[in-house]
């Protein structure tokens, strides 16, 4: 008895066609192994959509994230435009990140969003880009390409859906993928100014003070500014930095060293409310505390 729904297949054609395909398999057997033999290929069932899809789920359920993906690309070629075949395209984004095939993931999931702007799973796809930018954030020493972009897509998800299930983990994410923004600005500092390339050392810490004021890297990056301006002769800029250093982080050793520093020569931190420090001291992650 047929499921209800399923096409039938002539048996005497479906007979042919799998001795063909092994008549045909035979003759490559000179050039091809048995297991590079695609099987697939023998499978010429149309399946419904709601069945492919339903195997895909019980395929994610026991972890084979493998078959899953054919499935649901089946669900995609053979039914373009069923609903299934939306809601199996965000799918394949989720069995391709969980088996770690970034690319594969971020392009279903950038399709999808092109395909379907205002679906109720658009943040969920949003997400997965993220996710799969996120998981492949190298150390800081190396280019930090996905962590912008994983901040663009999981900032997506803040912006334009506040009232999501992933805001939360988007914005921890965020501050995770900044933070390491923020160190290989540190990184690329630190190497002038061990060159004793020192503009170019400000220019770095600079970004940091400015553009990532809610990273841990701040605090280190006012007391490479302090060392800096001190080693250019720019006393002022030098107490301002360690000022705004020890307003926000009192009890930092960061602070006790430039406050060390500064005494060398008998200066101490002040604060000159001209500066460009004094302007983003106020935008600090300590400027509370």
């Amino acid at each position: 008895m047929l499921n209800r729904g399923l096409v039938p297949v002539n048996k005497s054609l479906r007979a042919v066609f799998v001795a063909a395909s092994l008549g045909s398999m035979m003759v490559l057997g000179a050039c091809q192994s048995d297991r590079d033999i695609d099987i697939t290929a023998l499978d010429i069932e149309t399946e419904p959509a709601d069945v492919l899809y339903n195997q895909a789920l019980a395929n994610i359920k026991a972890g084979k994230m493998k078959e899953a993906s054919r499935k649901f690309d089946a669900i995609d070629k053979q039914h373009p435009y069923s609903e299934f075949a939306r809601k199996a395209m965000v799918m394949n984004a989720f069995a391709n990140y969980r088996m770690g095939k970034y690319p594969d993931s971020i392009n279903n999931a950038q399709r999808y969003i092109s395909l379907y702007p205002e679906s109720e799973d658009t943040a969920y796809a949003y997400y997965l880009i993220g996710l799969s930018y996120y998981r492949q954030i190298p150390q800081v020493t190396r280019d930090q390409g996905s962590a912008r972009r994983a901040i663009a897509a999981f900032s997506e998800i803040v912006q334009r859906y506040p009232d999501s299930e992933y805001v939360a983990d988007s914005e921890v994410k965020i501050r995770f993928a900044r933070d390491q923004l923020a160190g290989k600005e540190m990184q690329i500092g630190r190497y002038y100014q061990e060159r004793k390339e020192y503009a170019a050392a400000v220019n770095r810490f600079r970004v940091v003070v400015e553009s990532y004021p809610n990273t841990r890297q701040v605090e280190e990056a006012l007391a490479r500014l302090v060392e800096v301006y001190f080693a250019m002769g720019l006393t002022q800029d030098a107490q301002t930095a360690a000022a705004v250093l020890g307003h926000n982080f009192p009890d930092s050793q960061w602070y006790a060293d430039s406050y060390k520093l500064l005494q060398t020569e008998g200066l101490e931190p002040r604060e000159n409310r001209g500066s460009w420090l004094t302007r983003a001291g106020s935008r600090l992650i300590g400027a509370e505390s």
